[in-house]
């Protein structure tokens, strides 16, 4: 079934941003459990959808059902995750300091602090994951948890899916009792709708996950009004991989393998797609390359999730391969009229590499450059030259990695998630997850998409001098037993 989405105009979101507004100062008091109740609620109606939403976003995005179906239970397990998180309430960093009547040369008064949402939060849903980054992704989930409204534009690239999602949440709300227009849906193909959402000045935050182009564009429209405001944008990641030396002469078939099979997982349609290989050039990376472009070569076409997607991995494709120096080892040999999802990898020396900006950027989609050093030395230019990244990883044994500390110290540097023998593909959902990085993989490396410390994009410390207990956010009372950070009289005397 085709369904129609109209982009909303602009009198309609500046309703839809005095609606969140009006929500966020009741929903901003709600209590972890009333909240814990709503993100429980959530994920049953979404689960409630049934094959639906499946067929839904199988139809919409081309993806498999085996992933949507996955991807549905990490959706709802963010939901779940947050729900114990804001339950237990110890998220909100609780701080006291009580007070010192007697103190000299003056007394000391009674300050207390806690982390606070910011206000109405825009989440734009992403093309590749239709439901994990999408309506009801981390992105929403997280900021619903902290006390946040959310409006969220749906990817017009999946939009019957982010509908069904909607109604879902519209469900949930009116189940467990929430504040009316604590979430809300947008539409919109042009990129008006999306900045009108941003300039809008009674939004105080956005998410989104995309190109870099995009996200640059939201993050500029941010810093220009009046009142800038945090964006936290996901964007542009080539996820190097080092291959050391002595593991590589020792396991070259199986780090193909293994790297083969990342690169084309999902056509190649993850942030995390391992689109750089480095290594020193020696015989172990002749073979490696030999195996790996064999792999490669009996590799599948893949249709991927939309047209945009396509048709800008077939450009990206053809413009890195045509830079001077780079070289086509393998590409798929399948049979197929869908050029767009076709799996290609690629070598160039570190020469031509470092003079040709070009090729640190991303190609996304199942494609992946080796870069040959020709030392340790080059190795390390390499390393230094390329911009942040979501992950970094290298694959080499203890001792070998032991010895290149000051690898993975220029690695640190450079990403937020950095990996011992393994591929980047796959985000553990974790409370240690690092879901971010340096620019421009996102728009600030101090915060992670992925895992409860998601909600810290969302909030803000405010402290409370001298209040009465019967002031207090429930949350720095005497008696909540949450507190943990209390600092009494008799330990600062210490």
């Amino acid at each position: 079934m085709n369904m129609e989405f109209t982009d909303s105009t602009p009198e309609e979101i500046d309703a839809i941003l005095q609606k969140a507004q009006a929500a966020f100062m009741i929903y901003k008091n709600a209590d972890g459990k009333s909240k814990a109740k709503f993100l429980r609620s959530i994920a049953d109606e979404i689960e409630a959808l049934g094959t639906e939403l499946v067929t839904t976003a199988m139809r919409e995005t081309n993806l498999p059902e085996a992933r949507i179906v996955g991807e549905r239970g990490r959706t709802t397990g963010h939901c779940r995750m947050f729900a114990d998180l804001v339950e237990d309430g110890s998220w909100v960093d609780a701080r006291i300091d009580t007070a010192i009547a007697d103190r000299m040369p003056a007394p000391k008064p009674d300050i207390r602090k806690m982390l606070v949402p910011i206000g109405p939060i825009v989440v734009f849903g992403a093309a590749n994951f239709p439901l994990a980054y999408s309506t009801a992704g981390g992105d929403t989930i997280s900021a619903l948890a902290a006390g946040c409204p959310v409006i969220v534009k749906a990817h017009p690239a999946h939009p019957a899916t982010s509908n069904l999602v909607a109604k879902a949440i519209d469900r949930a709300a009116q189940k467990s009792g929430m504040t009316e227009n604590v979430f809300q849906h947008a539409h919109g193909k042009n990129f008006e709708v999306g900045k009108a959402l941003v300039e809008h000045p009674l939004t105080k935050g956005v998410g989104f996950t995309g190109s870099l182009a995009g996200g640059k564009a939201l993050f500029d429209l941010a810093q220009r009004r009046p009142e800038p405001i945090p964006v936290f944008a996901e964007m542009s990641s080539i996820n190097p991989v080092i291959l050391l030396p002595d593991s590589l002469s020792q396991q070259a078939e199986k780090t193909a393998e293994m790297l083969a099979a990342s690169i084309t997982l999902g056509v190649g349609q993850f942030c995390t797609n391992p689109g750089l290989i480095l290594a020193i050039d020696n015989h172990a990376l002749d073979l490696f390359i030999a195996s790996l472009s064999k792999r490669i070569e009996a590799s599948g076409v893949g249709t991927m999730l939309h047209e945009g997607i396509a048709t800008n991995y077939v450009a990206k494709l053809k413009q890195s391969l045509t830079q001077r120096g780079v070289k086509l080892e393998g590409k798929s040999s399948a049979v197929s009229e869908n050029v767009a999802g076709m799996p290609a990898v690629a070598s160039v020396t570190t020469s031509d590499f470092l003079t040709n900006e070009l090729l640190t950027e991303e190609v996304f989609g199942p494609y992946s450059l080796v870069v040959k050093c020709k030392d340790r030395h080059e190795l390390l230019r390499v390393i230094n030259h390329l911009k942040g990244q979501l992950t970094s990883s290298v694959i080499g044994q203890e001792n070998e990695v032991a010895q290149n500390s000051d690898l993975l110290e220029l690695l640190q540097e450079k990403a937020g998630r950095l990996i011992i023998n393994g591929v980047p593909t796959g985000v553990e959902v974790c409370p240690s997850m690092q879901h971010g990085g340096p620019y421009p993989s996102t728009t600030d490396s101090r915060f992670t998409s992925v895992g409860v410390d998601a909600i810290k994009r969302f909030v803000r410390p405010v402290s409370f001098q001298n209040f009465p207990q019967s002031l207090l956010p429930v949350e720095l009372k005497d008696e909540n037993p949450m507190n943990i950070w209390r600092l009494y009289n008799n330990e600062l005397k210490k």
